[in-house]
């Protein structure tokens, strides 16, 4: 970390207004019906009859409900994060791909495999960054500081992409701001403030940053989480670093979703307070079945459980839904081919600095 790191400047053309919109906009999302293991269990037979059928695969976010995830393992999908979701696509010979997920992640999957059919589980899931950096604001914004490189998080449109210089993962950020930094360059950021501020923190590199937050990581709250940390003191706390400074903090690891299910899996702990998306709860209890794990707490308006970290939007895909496209058809991802052909250029920037990284590593035997 930087001994005098210059101070991130948050964007002011995301208001607080906005984004309280936003968190209403989540709020109001329809919670689906659970299903009984009764009808669940004839359900997933027949989708998986259905995906052989139509020569599909399933790909689901670490974050989408354990149904959906148990029935892509079985299934020869794969559960992973955005980006492993559309590479592990790109390399899978079926013709259609089906995300579980939210929409940019049927954006990102289209842009890497444009001659595939991309189809979402549900295509009203959006994200509350990718709402919260229209393009049209984002370009102009852009426009104003030419002298800086533009690096925007995955969880962006396909046109956020497409006017982006890099796009980044929470696993690979940190390397890609350092990297330029070290070339001298100035940074804009977006479109998560947080994420942003602890790059900047960690690098000291000068950037601009967008004003838009995750409306799940967002609600973590120091005071509860240092209340829950007392009363399990032995607990690993892990955190996405989509968090406020305030969580990150008080974080023994600090990483992507890939990051901190490995630290469940590798540590010597036996219990992990995670301040992330319940979701990944499945694959954590999948690599490490013994090991307790609590919801870090949150709070804020509205707000009626001890811990609301699921995303409303991850959670109407449903094994319902899927099985309801498989039938009737659903609508395809459909992006400009001028749109997919910017896009993706900033993306494989990202992919073959991640492969150099993996090379470098190899010849240190960090790997």
């Amino acid at each position: 970390m930087s001994d005098n790191p210059t101070p991130g400047r948050i964007s002011t053309t995301i208001s607080e207004e906005e984004l309280h919109r936003i968190e209403e906009m989540a709020a109001g999302v329809p919670h689906p019906l659970p299903i009984s293991d009764d009808e669940k269990a004839p359900l997933m037979k027949e989708i998986g009859r259905l995906l052989v059928q139509q020569d599909a695969v399933l790909v689901a976010h670490y974050y989408v409900d354990d149904d959906l995830q148990e029935l892509a393992l079985k299934t020869g999908g794969h559960v992973a994060d955005s980006l492993e979701m559309a590479r592990f696509g790109h390399d899978h010979p079926a013709q259609t791909l089906i995300v579980a997920g939210v929409r940019f992640m049927g954006e990102t999957a289209k842009i890497l495999n444009p001659e595939k059919r991309v189809l979402m589980v549900e295509n009203d899931a959006t994200c509350s960054l990718d709402l919260s950096c229209p393009i049209d604001r984002f370009s102009q914004y852009c426009d104003a500081h030419p002298d800086r490189k533009v690096v925007v998080y995955a969880n962006t449109s396909a046109e956020v992409k497409a006017r982006s210089d890099w796009v980044v993962t929470s696993g690979i950020a940190l390397d890609i701001v350092r990297h330029l930094h070290n070339q001298g360059e100035k940074i804009i950021w977006a479109p998560d403030r947080h994420l942003g501020d602890y790059i900047q923190h960690q690098t000291g590199a000068d950037m601009l940053l967008w004003g838009g937050v995750c409306v799940v990581h967002d609600e973590y709250r120091s005071k509860e989480l240092q209340q829950m940390i007392k009363q399990y003191p032995d607990a690993m706390v892990l955190v996405h670093p989509e968090s406020p400074r305030s969580i990150i903090q008080l974080a023994d690891v600090v990483g992507s979703t890939t990051t901190l299910i490995n630290a469940v899996q590798q540590s010597e702990a036996k219990r992990f307070i995670v301040a992330t998306d319940r979701g990944i709860f499945y694959k954590m209890h999948a690599v490490a079945g013994e090991k307790e794990l609590f919801e870090a707490p949150t709070s804020g308006k509205g707000a009626s459980c001890v811990s609301c970290g699921h995303c409303p939007w991850m959670a109407i895909n449903t094994l319902q839904k899927l099985r309801d496209i498989l039938v009737n058809g659903g609508k395809t991802i459909e992006i400009d081919n001028k749109i997919i052909e910017k896009a993706v250029v900033p993306i494989r920037r990202m992919l073959d600095f991640a492969q150099q990284r993996e090379v470098d590593m190899k010849v240190r035997g960090d790997a």
